[in-house]
Parts: structure tokens; C-alpha cells; sequence
């Protein structure tokens, strides 16, 4: 087979994405200050920008975005006439969660004996920044980019705190494109080439429920006073069936998935799930993390084990996560979610409830012509391998802000965010493999796209 000389510039690009995502994953760069210090988004902003002047992108900006955070945007001009690709990644990350829970430090990629290289944001997203970049510098090797490309870069993506849409929606004309690659999902497993063709939305709330002036001794008043963290527990049990099925009052959550199945023993392997330990919920397996609604407690504010006194507590708080699938509106799923936690609080307890974070759920049009340029892309990028199209049940609430700015455009979502990349969790990790592959696929799916392949 003759070598495909897109693929052996991408080859001989590895070690150089390598050394800059080392740089890139080395900001503590969480969208927020009472994690991390303000600098370190500041500091992965302009080593992005930086990177964007490099590669000869003009009107490279710092964009200030309405939730107070920045966004890296850049236009490399391409042949008169030839079509926009907006492309899309994130530089921010979530909290490193338990240090000491990670085998290596997590703002320090480190290639491990398996051959991936570990850190914070290695795969979501700052990878997918260094992706983009490959496909580039490859494109620039072998004839040059043929689309005009203008590059955005979030920097507060994971929080869910809309500033970037907020932005998009002030300045419409901004990341207008023809096609948007979004470089924010990822592959079904390892070598299975995947364009994500839904999302989750997601409601972001805050549930805190007060019942005593002050604490009081649980042997002196336990029984009768009311009790406010047992009132907390109560609320959210209320939010599960006994299954464990999401369910919230008014809430459809029955869904039918009719596309790539995920096995439950492969989810079970991939998401680690423990000996003997059920899965909860009804139907399949990718109906219930890709069509429909799932809640999670995301954390309780209360008393410590460590510490704990005999004593009833006054207030419990909680920060509550729901995903709502494709065909819901989040805003509706989130007045649903405040009713019936209303409804459900015991007692007459005082409850308070916040919303701190909301995005839209998405859905692709797979017959579009650019799929059939990424299809193809992949097929070479991927030998003996064809495009699947699968859900996530993870949430980008850009895309559903740029489907609906630029009703006209083909939204393709790939990434480098597979299961073993164990993202959001401790030891996340990205497989250079996938990065190298994913890079050739999306510097083909680009001449091809320029070509009017599909179309």
C-alpha cells in the first residue's frame, strides 16, 4: 500500500504535539477561582493564542466572554472562493479531583508503561486543541490548507456557564462557517472511528433545605425536630425509581435508542463498574446514557464524618446534575426539576433551589455532505474500519447556539474523549494512537470537504 504522505507528516509531527501538549497540560486551567487561580486560564488562553500566530492565523483575539472568562479565536485565510470550516476545542478542564487518587501528577503529562500519556485535559480538550493543529501543519505540508479556517477555543466550557454563547449570540457574524467541526467527543473504543450524532443536554441545580434555627442534640430532640439533611436524602431518593431510573414529575423518560448498541458488558468494563454491583435503570444500555433524562448528585454540603458530633442539622445542601436528551428543552426539564423537588420536599422544610448551569441537548443531521467527507476520511485514516455514528450522554452547550446562528452549516462532532481516556475522572488520559489517526482523519475530511466530496 502506497504511504499516504498526509499520514507520515502527521507521524513525523508526533513528538512536537507531544511536547506542546506537555506545555498546554501543564496550566491548572479550571474555569473557576475558588479551584484554581485566575492565572492559569489566563496562561493556557495565551499559550493558545500563541500557538494560533504560529501557524500564520490572523486576527488572533482574546475574546472576553460575558461569564468573565476568555476564548481564543483565529482565521486562517484559505483559496478565493473555497468554503469555512469553524473549528472547535476547549482549553479549560474540570478540578483534578483527588490528588492522591492519581498515579502521576495531573498537570503533568506523563507516558505511562501502556503507551498513553496522562494529565488533566490530555483528552478533553486541550487535546483536541493539538489535534486541530496536526491536521493544519500536515495540510500546510503536502499543498497547503484548502478552506478558510477560523479556530475558537473556550475557556469555560466544562462550567456550563454559557459564556461563549452568550458571546456568539452578541457578534453572529463571528463564527459564521460552512461546516463546524466540534473536536470535543470522541471514538465509541479505541480504533472504532465516531462522529457523535446527539447530545445530552444538562440543568445544573442547587437544592438546599433548612429546618432549625441551629443544630441540636440528637439525643434531646431527635425523633421529633426535623431533621434537614434526612429531608435532603429523602428529596433526592424521590428523584430515582426503585431500579434506579431517573424520574422527575412530567419528565418523559421512556426514549428508544435504534442505532449503535453499547453492550453492558463492555460498558460495564469500560465505565469499571465493580464485581456484583448492578447497573441501575431501564431498557438499553445506550438508551439510558445517550435518549434519556439521567440525574446525579454531584455533591452534599453537611456535616463531615470527620468531626461528627450527635447532633441533628439545621441545613444540607446539594448540587444536583440532570442530562436531558435530544427532543427535551432544558429549560422546560429544569422547571420540571424544581416542581417536583417542591413537591417532594417532607415536612414543609424550607428548600431553596438554584440553577448554576444549563445547556441544550443536540442532534446531527448524518446525511449531511460533509459526513460523507468525514466518512470517507476515516475509512483511510482508519483502515479496514467504517464511520460509526453514536450518542453522548455528555453535554456542549455551543452546539445547539450554533445550529441554531447558523441554521445552514453542518455540525460534525469527533474527538479524542474515548472510554479508557477517563475523562472527568482522576487519570484521565489521551492514546497518542487515537490522536495521530483522529489528526489525519481531520486533514483528509478537509480536502475532501473542499473537494465537494458528498456534496
Amino acid at each position: 500500500m502506497t504511504p499516504n504522505p498526509i499520514a507520515e507528516t502527521v507521524r513525523s509531527l508526533m513528538p512536537r504535539a507531544k511536547a506542546e501538549l506537555t506545555e498546554l497540560v501543564a496550566f491548572e486551567s479550571v474555569a473557576d477561582e475558588a479551584v484554581a487561580p485566575r492565572s492559569e486560564c489566563e496562561g493556557a488562553a495565551n499559550w493558545v493564542a500563541d500557538a494560533l500566530r504560529a501557524e500564520d492565523f490572523r486576527d488572533v483575539a482574546l475574546l472576553d466572554t460575558p461569564d468573565g472568562t476568555q476564548s481564543v479565536y483565529g482565521v486562517l485565510p484559505g483559496p478565493a472562493g473555497a468554503p469555512t470550516v469553524l473549528l472547535y476545542a476547549h482549553y479549560d478542564v474540570q478540578p483534578k479531583l483527588d490528588e492522591s487518587a492519581w498515579l502521576t501528577p495531573p498537570f503533568q503529562l506523563t507516558e505511562r508503561e501502556d503507551g498513553r500519556w496522562y494529565g488533566r485535559g490530555a483528552a478533553d480538550c486541550k487535546g483536541g486543541f493539538i489535534l486541530h493543529l496536526l491536521a493544519l501543519r500536515a495540510l500546510k505540508a503536502n499543498g497547503g490548507v484548502p478552506v478558510t479556517v477560523k479556530m475558537i477555543v473556550e475557556g469555560s466550557e466544562e462550567q456550563g456557564t454559557g459564556g461563549l454563547e452568550r458571546y456568539a449570540e452578541q457578534h453572529p457574524e463571528l463564527l459564521a462557517a460552512d461546516t463546524i467541526v466540534i473536536g470535543d467527543a470522541g471514538n465509541f473504543r479505541v480504533g472504532l472511528p465516531t462522529v457523535t450524532a446527539t447530545l445530552r443536554g444538562m440543568t445544573m441545580i442547587r437544592v438546599q433545605i433548612d429546618t432549625l434555627e441551629g443544630n441540636l442534640h440528637s439525643g434531646q430532640f431527635g425523633g421529633a425536630a426535623p431533621d434537614a439533611l434526612a429531608a435532603l436524602i429523602r428529596v433526592l431518593d424521590s428523584l430515582r425509581d426503585e431500579n434506579g431510573s431517573t424520574v422527575i414529575d412530567g419528565l418523559p423518560a421512556d426514549a428508544a435508542w435504534e442505532g449503535l448498541q453499547y453492550p453492558e458488558e463492555q460498558f460495564r468494563a469500560d465505565a469499571k463498574v465493580l464485581p456484583g454491583v448492578d447497573l441501575p435503570g431501564a431498557g438499553t444500555v445506550a438508551e439510558r446514557i445517550w435518549a434519556r433524562p439521567a440525574v446525579t448528585v454531584v455533591g452534599i454540603d453537611c456535616h463531615p464524618v470527620a468531626g461528627a458530633t450527635p447532633s441533628i442539622p439545621r441545613t444540607a445542601r446539594a448540587q444536583v446534575s440532570l442530562r436531558v436528551p435530544p427532543g427535551q428543552d432544558a429549560a422546560e426539564a429544569t422547571k420540571l426539576l424544581f416542581a417536583h423537588i417542591e413537591k417532594h420536599t417532607p415536612w414543609n422544610a424550607r428548600v431553596t433551589l438554584e440553577q448554576v448551569g444549563q445547556g441544550q441537548p443536540f442532534q446531527a443531521d448524518t446525511s449531511s455532505p460533509a459526513y460523507a467527507s468525514m466518512a470517507e476520511a476515516m475509512r483511510v485514516a482508519y483502515p479496514g474500519q467504517e464511520m460509526q455514528a453514536a450518542g453522548m450522554g455528555g453535554s456542549i452547550p455551543l452546539c445547539n447556539t450554533l445550529a441554531t446562528l447558523y441554521p445552514q452549516a453542518e455540525i460534525l462532532l469527533i474527538g479524542l474523549s474515548e472510554p479508557e481516556a477517563r475523562i472527568h475522572a482522576v487519570n484521565e488520559s489521551v492514546s497518542p494512537e487515537e490522536l495521530e489517526r483522529l489528526s489525519v482523519a481531520e486533514a483528509l475530511f478537509l480536502v475532501n470537504y473542499a473537494g465537494g466530496l458528498g456534496a
